[in-house]
């Protein structure tokens, strides 16, 4: 994993411009631009004091709205470049960009081996980031390593010292965007982690009573429902799916609910955990995953046709889109038995169900629902509370 050093200040502005014109932008979006980015004077106020005026030759600025743009345009010719640099090197490497960061992925079944490949590419991407006026960040640098292997192994370091980086020695876990993995991908330490914040939280919802009245039951179990239980589960789709280990992942949650449930009602916490959670009216942990596994189903087809979920997923595309090499509809029947995943699930259970739905009909526009043609044919009956006279 690597990061761009000051990404968004640091674009070249001729370089963007030339890059627009390239591409293939109409004549007068790039003179827009050029107009706008060149040749930018910049001058720092505070109170009284003013700065004299600074040339701004690099930088966009990273809360406009056109930054992401920007950025994204700026960056496709290094990605193309950069792939086509390692295509001719032979180097079977992968790489995922996040704008001012990305993933260089590569798979064997050799630690050393996989280490020389990250190496060259590291250097052919680094170089490549020189060219473009970037720099890499190095201390944000890191390796991890995933192993189907069930022995212990000792993962050798990645030395980057003669690239003028940091010797890389990999951990025993990788946490990104809140999701923790390791080389396991186990998920364990995700539980344990996000178990513990559920239970946290219970622990300073109980403040927001006080000694003239408590929470009651009901509000207890609605706090539960909308602030604990979506931080318990979150990333359950990286553990939860068909065919997965999940005796270790169920028995810490079950204990989690089981303290929830004993909070809501006051209960002895000796009581049965399945009598309490009936009572407090919490479905149990396993059913309630299950639920939102066929709720989450439904979520791909919903998609634009083009999106790149749809296309892994559908077997009938449009004659204008290139079919996926890597779709689900190329595994044979053995290999899609073999596969887990949470898409392959989706794929097998919703396939036939929605053929022909379109999110973007007109059926679903404001003002074509059907409470919107039939208004005569709908009552609603609000309900007040009645204020008791003392």
């Amino acid at each position: 994993m690597f990061n761009i050093s000051q990404f968004f200040p640091s674009l070249n502005h001729k370089l963007l411009v030339l890059i627009l014109e390239k591409v293939g932008f109409d004549p007068r979006v790039s003179t827009f631009f050029a107009n706008y980015l060149v040749k930018k004077r910049l001058s720092y106020m505070w109170n009284t004091f003013s700065s004299p005026m600074f040339d701004i030759n690099i930088g966009v600025g990273q809360g406009s709205a056109l930054s992401p743009i920007l950025s994204s345009l700026y960056l496709s010719p290094f990605l193309y470049i950069l792939e086509k640099c390692l295509k001719n090197l032979k180097i079977p490497i992968s790489i995922l960009s996040f704008v001012d960061g990305g993933l260089i992925i590569a798979q064997n079944k050799s630690f050393n081996v996989s280490n020389s490949q990250l190496f060259c590419s590291y250097n052919v991407l680094s170089k490549l980031l020189d060219s473009f006026g970037l720099v890499i960040e190095y201390s944000k640098t890191e390796t991890f390593h995933f192993s189907r292997s069930q022995e212990l192994f000792n993962l050798p370091p990645l030395d980057l010292s003669p690239l003028r980086g940091p010797i890389l020695r990999p951990k025993d876990s990788w946490k990104y965007l809140g999701f923790i993995f390791n080389c396991k991908l186990a998920f364990y330490k995700h539980i344990n982690h996000y178990a513990s914040k559920a239970i946290s939280t219970v622990k300073y919802i109980k403040l927001l009573g006080n000694l003239s009245q408590e929470i009651s039951p009901l509000q207890k179990h609605l706090l539960y429902r909308c602030c604990i239980l979506p931080i318990a589960l979150y990333g359950y789709q990286l553990w939860f799916f068909n065919k997965a280990p999940i005796s270790y992942h169920m028995k810490i949650l079950n204990k989690m609910q089981r303290r929830v449930a004993i909070w809501i009602l006051d209960a002895f916490k000796t009581s049965p955990s399945e009598d309490i959670e009936a009572i407090a009216g919490i479905i149990p942990i396993r059913f309630h995953l299950r639920k939102l596994t066929r709720i989450l189903q439904i979520r791909p087809f919903k998609l634009p046709i083009n999106h790149i979920l749809r296309n892994l997923m559908d077997d009938l595309l449009p004659s204008s889109i290139s079919p996926n090499p890597h779709s689900i509809s190329s595994l044979t029947n053995h290999q899609k038995t073999a596969t887990k995943g949470h898409l392959i699930d989706s794929c097998t259970k919703s396939y036939g169900i929605f053929p022909s739905f379109s999110p973007l009909n007109q059926e679903f526009s404001p003002g074509s629902h059907i409470i919107d043609i039939f208004p005569n044919c709908f009552s609603f009956n609000l309900a007040t509370k009645k204020i008791k006279k003392k």
